[in-house]
């Protein structure tokens, strides 16, 4: 049975909206180079149909609030791109495995696997 005396908000997590945050950082920074191949990832997969990011926005918003303290702005981005692709049917979990362990072998960095 549900506890009746407590009210609900309507808020989830991500909505931050009116809370007090501390002062928005307004220096620049520059990407780093996954950062920016998730952004290009995200873009081209939306340009292709295989997801809008009405689907990026679900899935971040169907995280649990403690992906918000524990993953990056991108590390999120890459989690939702990642889950509408296996959503859209471009992938299984089991080749994206498949995938990320032949990755691993190449060698810790991007250095390393490309002169392989």
């Amino acid at each position: 049975m549900t506890d009746t005396t407590e009210t609900y908000s309507g808020r989830r997590w991500h909505d931050m909206g009116g809370n007090a945050a501390g002062p928005i950082p307004t220096d620049d920074h520059d990407y780093a180079l996954w950062e920016k191949r998730v952004d290009a990832l995200m873009m081209i997969a939306t340009a292709k149909g295989h997801f809008t990011v009405d689907g990026l926005r679900r899935v971040l918003e169907d995280m649990p609030a403690s992906s918000f303290e524990q993953m990056t702005y991108y590390e999120r981005w890459i989690a939702s791109v990642n889950q509408n692709l296996i959503e859209a049917g471009i992938y299984t979990t089991a080749e994206l495995a498949r995938r990320m362990t032949d990755v691993a072998a190449r060698g810790p960095t991007y250095g390393e696997a490309s002169s392989g």
